[in-house]
């Protein structure tokens, strides 16, 4: 098709003449739907994944394109999802007359709800979920097609109510408004809508709290209801048991209180129903018959009483969730031979009895999760009977007997943890060396039997403590390569500690301490490159301390007490000063290093009778080279160097005190004009925040100033201060007019509330809400955090659960910054120190002084120089300064990479960043669980870490365009806080349909508060 010049005058001979020529001329559409059809493809920016769209003389060829259904030669099916399509939806897509079927998900269209679908008059379906629309949902809704029936809003960024006008729309039988953010109120109206069968407005933030609606009771057609967080309150009515078309029911992640509706599991087409994360009490209801129930999870609630009988006869159910109530009694024997039984959690409740001997005997079974009962007998013999096992979860009950056989030819297993139990005997034969296995923990118990010189090659934590072993330490253990924790605390083992042992470079913890070890350390231990805890006490080992102990990288943890060492302690062990030491009891001699000489340190050296210390110390003697060689000093020159030192300390003191008040209200700025200008109501004048710009309150220096915590009236603000040089760097006063300009106008939950900015001739103040948990780093990297946290904090791990509510609140910032404002806002400097926590552990992005706002969505922008922080600034943004969101993308997921490794973002190696690093890692083929942070690796959480892992990896792609948007990040982790026991689809497949892991495997892992195997395949 010729496109003509859009003007008035005549077109030039030449194109008269080549009008006219016969065959040259292209093509023209002869059908009005093509003609639609193809400026539709112009107005969307000519994706490519509609090359195929030419213009032909053939006025059915349209109808031949995939993406267009026909009746006749008229288009009533459109369905463009997931090609890229960046505009806003145009007026003319109503020029097909015919349309019925509209579906637009799953790509970046923006702007608020597309209104200009109300003249699409027989549309009957609407899909435009998974894109970036914004803004109301218009309160004249019920202006779309009155013959609409399928309306999918689902997944993008739509905020306030959900107007009751929607209810207008009476042919409705399928509405999907979760994952936005709403929230304003939720109607009651909505079920009005009788002729709805599916309603999901789930992950949504409603206020106030709604409660489900007495008139849902009208929704007898109703066969999935799913309102997961969706902040609702009150109890489920009974009434709402009567809808017997009921297929789906998801309530989950609420405030749901009172009782299980008692006719709820009556309904006979039931098949999930997750009621997790209420407060809900009272029994199960006894009475079932939805014998077609695939999936029930009550979790995390309050229920009481026995497990209904009737779950014996639930022949399709596939997964039970119970765990985390007050469930009592026995598990009903019938549930062992469920046939399609995959996966059962009934840890956390105080059940009792002996466990169904059949699990595993008639079903795939592969995750059996039965801790912290009462449980007495044996684990049923047949767990791994199919093969398939992956995981027993069974510690803190009181079983007997041996571990079941079938495990010890298990190839599936990942994870055995029955600790803390009275199960004894002999582990069974080739249970160390199984192949995928990567926990086995066993302590407390009474098994017997030797250390084993190989194990399976994934093997990376033992913890076999307080049992019954016996034997040496095999020589070949240097073959337990990917080893990180060894836990054989008070055991049998005897011998010596073979040299052999100092090889296992990923060792982080080994502890050996009650056990009958002898001879002398190795000491070539330079290998423990990893090692931050090692408890060799009470045994009979001998000899001199290594001095290679002390210059273990990461060594916090010493305790060498109740052996036979002898000779000095080594000076490294004092430079290194570990955060625990305990030395006691040994035949040590000579003087402590002076560096250990702290209070920290008062009880680590007691009994060794030849130790001494230049200070008193507690159970330590005073070294005598203390007092010798003393001179004698006469009292009269004792008193003269005394009043001289007495008086020029007065005359120093005087002059400070006339210098001090004399500047102070220079360094201050109390004798300049200042300028306050706020953004909100505040309860404090400049003067309350200057007169506390003291040192006593800095908690923090940048490279543009110094950042202070002053206190106003009982609660504290941060201040960040821009120099106060006498002319002001134009860089830096670009740096705070960005930060103003930006922070002045956005409000959103995930950033930092700018209060107001103080301002003078040569001085700027920017002043924030204080954030009581600081910036991130100050977590991951435990030397930075904060000091004036108290003691028991001060040592907290931040847990994976806390890491990833962290990276959803800060994707969710800069998701807001990138999609959500007009122009766009990239931050340019995205880290984990620019990230700070409230006292709840919610993430805020922080520091915009090198933001910059986007002249046009999706064109770069050049700027004048780099700036950024090593180890997070994207390749392109270094060798070309184009500035586009995808530079923010790339630091975020460097962020990422450190929730999930532990390591800093310039740690990759010696030669590496830690994003390079991590994309070396897996393009070695090494496993992604080695990357992982050993300090908070559980088998509960070994799913989402990896999926974060890897998620992390893509968002560092070298190139801007395989990089992911913030969008589609945020979705992934919310996936991965909302696992497959919300009944979401799995989270590792939508990782792995991202470019660079595309068609990769997975393993599956959800979390739970109590570190068990939760959901794994």
């Amino acid at each position: 098709m010729i496109k003509t010049p859009p003007s008035s005058s005549p077109p030039p001979l030449h194109t008269l003449l080549l009008l006219t020529i016969p065959f040259l001329v292209i093509s023209q559409p002869t059908n009005p739907d093509q003609t639609t059809l193809l400026r539709l493809k112009l107005a969307f920016s000519d994706p490519p994944a509609l090359s195929h769209w030419a213009s032909s003389a053939n006025s059915t060829a349209h109808c031949s394109w995939p993406e267009i259904t026909c009746s006749g030669n008229s288009v009533t099916g459109l369905t463009l999802s997931n090609i890229n399509i960046t505009t806003q939806i145009p007026p003319l897509i109503c020029n097909l007359n015919n349309l019925t079927l509209l579906d637009l998900s799953y790509n970046y269209i923006p702007g608020p709800f597309p209104t200009v679908l109300y003249n699409c008059t027989h549309l009957q379906y609407i899909d435009i979920s998974q894109n970036y629309f914004v803004g109301f949902i218009p309160d004249d809704i019920d202006r779309l097609p009155p013959v609409l029936s399928y309306l999918n809003l689902g997944y993008n960024n739509f905020t306030g109510n959900v107007p009751p006008a929607i209810t207008g729309l009476r042919q409705l039988s399928q509405l999907y408004l979760e994952h936005n953010l709403f929230n304003g109120s939720f109607p009651a109206e909505l079920g009005n809508l009788t002729n709805l069968e599916v309603l999901q407005v789930g992950f949504n933030e409603f206020s106030p709290p709604a409660t489900i609606p007495p008139s849902f009771t009208q929704l007898k057609k109703l066969t999935q209801l799913s309102m997961p967080a969706a902040n609702l309150i009150g109890g489920i009515s009974e009434d709402l048991a009567n809808l017997a078309g009921m297929e789906f029911l998801d309530l989950s992640e609420n405030g749901l209180t009172g009782n299980i509706p008692s006719g709820l599991l009556l309904l006979k087409n039931l098949t999930e129903v997750y009621l997790y994360k209420n407060y809900l009490v009272g029994d199960i209801p006894q009475s079932i018959e939805a014998l077609n129930l695939i999936v029930i999870d009550l979790s995390e609630n309050n229920l009481t009483g026995k497990i209904p009988d009737g779950f014996g006869n639930l022949t399709r159910l596939s997964r039970l969730s119970l765990f985390f109530n007050q469930l009592s009694g026995e598990i009903p024997v019938g549930m062992g031979k469920l046939p399609s039984l995959t996966d059962i959690r009934l840890f956390n409740n105080n059940l009792s009895g002996e466990l169904p001997l059949d699990f595993g005997r008639f079903s795939m079974l592969e995750s059996f999760q039965v801790s912290s009962n009462g449980f007495v007998g044996a684990l049923p013999e047949d767990l791994c009977a199919k093969g398939v096992l992956l995981g027993v979860v069974a510690f803190d009950n009181k079983l007997t007997g041996g571990l079941p056989k079938s495990l010890g030819n298990c190839s599936s297993l990942l994870v055995v943890r029955v600790e803390r139990n009275r199960l004894s005997g002999e582990l069974p034969d080739g249970l160390w060396t199984t192949l995928n296995l990567t926990q086995l923990t066993i302590s407390d118990n009474a098994f017997v039997g030797q250390l084993p010189s190989e194990i399976g090659a994934n093997l990376s934590l033992v913890e076999i403590g307080n049992n019954n072993f016996s034997g040496g330490i095999p020589v070949g253990m240097s073959s337990w390569t990917n080893l990180g924790v060894f836990k054989a605390s008070n055991n049998f083992f005897s011998g010596a500690i073979p040299q052999e042992l100092t090889q296992l470079s990923f060792l982080n913890i080994l502890l050996l301490d009650g056990n009958q070890l002898s001879g002398h350390l190795p000491s070539d231990i330079i290998s423990w490159t990893s090692l931050t805890s090692l408890n060799l006490s009470r045994n009979q080992l001998t000899g001199q301390i290594p001095s290679g102990i002390g210059l273990l990288p990461g060594l916090t943890y010493l305790d060498l007490s109740e052996n036979e060492f002898s000779g000095q302690i080594p000076p490294e062990i004092g430079l290194r000063r570990p955060t625990s030491l305990n030395l006691s009891s040994n035949s040590l001699t000579g003087r402590i290093p002076v560096e250990l000489e702290n209070p920290v340190f008062d009880r680590s050296f007691l009994n060794n009778p030849g130790l001494c210390a230049y200070n008193a110390f507690p159970g330590v003697s005073v070294c005598r080279s203390q007092s010798r060689g003393t001179a004698k000093v006469s009292p009269e020159f004792v008193i003269i160097v005394s009043t001289i030192a007495v008086v020029a300390f007065l005359m120093a003191v005087l002059f400070s005190l006339y210098v001090l008040r004399s500047h102070r209200r220079r360094k201050l700025g109390l004798h300049l004009s200042w300028k306050l200008t706020s953004f909100q109501r505040l309860n404090f004048t400049e003067s309350t925040i200057l007169k506390s710009l003291t040192e006593n309150n800095v908690i923090g220096t940048g490279g543009s100033g110094k950042v202070y915590r002053i206190p106003v009236k009982g609660e504290f603000v941060a201040v960040k201060k821009i120099w106060n040089n006498k002319k002001l760097d134009q860089n830096l006063e670009r740096e705070f007019l960005a930060e103003i300009q930006i922070l002045s106008t956005i409000r959103h939950a995930n950033i930092v509330k700018l209060m107001c900015c103080i301002s003078s001739d040569n001085s700027k103040l920017l002043v924030y809400q204080y954030l009581e948990n600081r910036s991130l780093d100050r977590w991951l990297q435990g030397k930075k955090r904060p000091s004036n946290l108290s003691a028991s904090v001060h040592h907290f791990v931040l847990d994976w659960p806390k890491r990833l509510h962290i990276a959803v609140g800060a994707a969710r910032g800069l998701c807001y910054m990138h999609h959500d404002t007009s122009p766009p806002i990239i931050h340019r400097d995205v880290k984990s120190s620019n990230i700070l926590l409230d006292s709840e552990f919610n993430a805020k992005i922080a520091d915009f002084g090198l933001a910059r706002v986007l002249v046009k969505n999706g064109e770069p922008t050049t700027v004048s120089c780099v700036a950024g922080s090593f180890g997070y600034i994207a390749p392109e943004y270094a060798t070309t300064t184009k500035v586009n969101e995808k530079i923010d993308v790339y630091s975020f997921g460097v962020v990422l990479l450190e929730l999930v490794t532990g390591r800093e973002a310039g740690e990759g190696d010696e030669h590496t960043s830690l994003a390079e690093w991590a994309w070396r890692h897996v393009q070695d083929g090494n496993p992604v669980v080695d990357a992982l942070d050993e300090e908070i690796k559980e088998p509960c959480y070994m799913h989402e870490m990896s999926s974060v892992f890897k998620l992390g990896i893509i968002c560092t792609g070298t190139l801007p365009s395989t990089r992911p948007s913030m969008k589609e990040v945020l979705q992934v982790l919310l996936r991965c806080s909302h696992p497959l026991s919300s009944g979401e689809k799995n989270v590792g497949s939508e990782v792995d349909s991202l470019p660079l892991l595309k068609n990769s495997k997975h393993e599956r892992a959800s979390e739970n508060d109590n570190g068990d195997l939760v959901s794994i395949v």
